[in-house]
């Protein structure tokens, strides 16, 4: 690729400015002008329930005695 020098050298003062590589500049500007952007990948959630009844002698409302519980220490 054959760029013109001082357009080159503008796009290298502006990466610098941004803190940037030139190439995510060079990036930037070829997708802003071809319309298209890059999509991030679309986190989903997948929420899993369980059936099932406190154990005998669980307190939910004693943290440290629920965490020594999963722990085994009791």
């Amino acid at each position: 690729m054959d760029l013109n020098d001082a357009l080159l050298r503008e796009a290298k003062k502006r990466a610098a400015a941004e803190g940037a590589p030139l190439r995510d500049l060079l990036e930037r500007a070829l997708q802003q002008y071809l319309g298209t952007r890059r999509t991030a990948a679309r986190y989903r959630l997948r929420w899993k329930t369980e059936r099932g009844r406190l154990m005998p002698g669980v307190r939910l409302e004693d943290r440290d005695a629920l965490f020594d519980l999963m722990d085994g220490r009791r």
